[in-house]
């Protein structure tokens, strides 16, 4: 579903990005973890072209990336993306956030992209929300409506960067209890995260990167019980020690 072979990436001096191979099966649910600066969110960035690469190829259900246009446009339609900050339009409600793509992008007639909508916005438990304004919602109840909203374009991919990472503590399960029925639903997805219990309950693989590289790439009971790497038990210890 998603394949990058041999992808580098520059940020001016800054080698951000090296040597990245990476292969994501339909229904994988892989989760990328790292400490700050490894590049973890660039490599989920790269996916739908955010940023764009300096070398090597990126293919998504065995299409190369297109540069730009009207072919990358339909290839983010087909990648939902989920970032840390929620990125809603605040002068709308929640459900016009939500059909806004729908029917704009896909064309869809509006009674049917409302009636989809309302079944998103239930399935990630907020539909009593949906004439609501961002504003007037909590952080956890946002992303929720985030989730929702690159849902309602039926993506074949779902990336998330740092998903959790704006949130206060109370709100973090809330979201990650969305992702991990997405994850048991046999969604494609790839997840930039420091949640380790999510990394452990949901992932089928975790990969570890650090300075640009991908260090590690495992079941998540051998990366979190046997770490090959001197990087990624230091990593651990960290974490894990809190």
């Amino acid at each position: 579903m998603i394949r990058m072979a041999a992808v580098d990436k520059h940020f001016g001096d800054l080698h951000v990005l090296r040597d990245i191979n990476l292969e994501v099966e339909p229904g994988q649910v892989v989760v990328v973890l790292g400490p700050s600066g490894s590049g973890k969110s660039t490599l989920c960035r790269t996916i739908n072209r955010l940023e764009p690469i300096d070398s090597g190829t990126i293919q998504v259900d065995g299409t190369d990336l297109p540069a730009e246009g009207k072919a990358l446009a339909g290839l983010r339609a087909d990648v939902g993306m989920v970032f840390q900050s929620f990125n809603l339009f605040a002068h709308k409600t929640i459900l016009e956030n939500v059909t806004l793509a729908p029917l704009k992008v896909r064309k869809v007639n509006k009674a049917e992209a409302e009636k989809d909508g309302l079944a998103l916005l239930e399935r990630v438990g907020i539909a009593n929300q949906k004439d609501k304004y961002p504003a007037q919602l909590s952080g956890g109840q946002q992303q929720r409506a985030a989730i929702a909203r690159a849902l309602a374009m039926k993506p074949k991919v779902m990336l998330f960067d740092e998903p959790t990472s704006a949130l206060d503590p109370e709100m973090v399960n809330e979201v990650l209890d969305v992702m991990t029925t997405l994850a048991k639903e046999g969604m494609t997805m790839l997840v930039v995260t420091h949640e380790m219990g999510f990394a452990r309950r949901a992932a089928h693989r975790v990969v570890f990167m650090s300075d640009g590289e991908i260090v590690e790439d495992a079941a998540p009971e051998t990366f979190f019980s046997s770490p090959t790497s001197d990087r990624a038990k230091d990593f651990l210890g960290k974490i894990l020690s809190h």
